[in-house]
C-alpha cells in the first residue's frame, strides 16, 4: 500500500481524488460506515467471553441494545468529539470489525482509539491494518497530534498489534484492574503524529 499523500501537499485534483480512495484503504481492509446489518454482529461479539474480558473493566452481561446504540453514536460522525468505521475486507466485503477515535480534543489535539474484531478475524493481520487507517485518518483529516489507547498487560495480542501499527508504551497504571481474582495493569500507549510521518 502506497502512503497517502498528506493532504496539504496535495497540488491537482488527480492527488486529491488519489487521496481520498487511499484514505479508507489498506492492504487487506477498508474503512466504511456503519450499516445496519452490522449491529447484530457486534451485538453478539461484545458479548463474546474472549472479547468482554479485553474490553471492558467488568465481564457483566448488558441488556440487548445498548451495544448497538454505543457504536450507532460513536459512527454517526455527526460529533467533532468521536468518528467510527466498520471494517470489511477488501476481496470479499465481509464485515470483521469497527474502530473508533472517541473522546477527540481540539485544543490538545488528542483522541482514544478502540477496536473490535470478531474473534474468528483474530491473528491475521486485519487489526493492525484498520490501526493504522484509523491512525491516518486521525492524524490526516481531523489534525490530531495524539492518538492513545488502553488496554490489559494481559492482552499481548492487542499489545503487539498495536506496537506493529506503530504505537509504543508510555506506562502502566499497577493493578488498576481486576479479573480472575487478580490485579492486572493497565498498559497506556500512544502514538503522535510526528512518529507516524517518521515512518510514512
Amino acid at each position: 500500500m502506497a502512503p497517502v499523500t498528506p493532504f496539504n501537499q496535495l497540488s491537482t485534483v488527480e492527488q486529491a481524488e488519489e487521496y481520498a480512495e487511499k484514505l479508507f484503504v489498506g492492504r487487506s481492509v477498508r474503512l466504511r460506515p456503519l450499516r445496519e446489518d452490522d449491529l447484530p454482529y457486534l451485538e453478539q461479539w461484545w458479548f463474546d467471553p474472549s472479547i468482554v474480558v479485553l474490553q471492558n473493566h467488568t465481564v457483566l452481561p448488558r441488556p440487548e441494545g445498548g451495544v448497538s446504540e454505543q457504536f450507532s453514536q460513536w459512527s454517526a460522525n455527526t460529533s467533532s468529539e468521536a468518528v467510527g468505521f466498520s471494517i470489511e475486507l477488501i476481496e470479499t466485503e465481509e464485515f470483521v470489525g469497527h474502530v473508533t477515535l472517541y473522546g477527540r480534543n481540539p485544543i490538545n489535539q488528542s483522541a482514544t482509539l478502540a477496536i473490535v474484531l470478531g474473534p474468528e478475524f483474530h491473528g491475521r493481520g486485519y487489526g493492525s491494518d484498520a490501526v493504522r487507517l484509523a491512525v491516518s485518518y486521525g492524524f490526516l483529516q481531523l489534525g490530531l497530534n495524539r492518538i492513545e489507547l488502553q488496554t490489559w498487560a494481559f492482552n499481548t495480542r492487542g499489545i503487539a498489534s498495536y506496537t506493529k501499527a506503530g504505537f509504543v508504551e508510555e506506562g502502566r497504571r499497577r493493578e488498576a484492574v481486576f479479573f480472575n481474582g487478580r490485579r492486572h495493569d493497565e498498559v497506556i500507549m500512544a502514538i503522535l503524529r510526528d512518529d507516524w510521518a517518521s515512518n510514512n
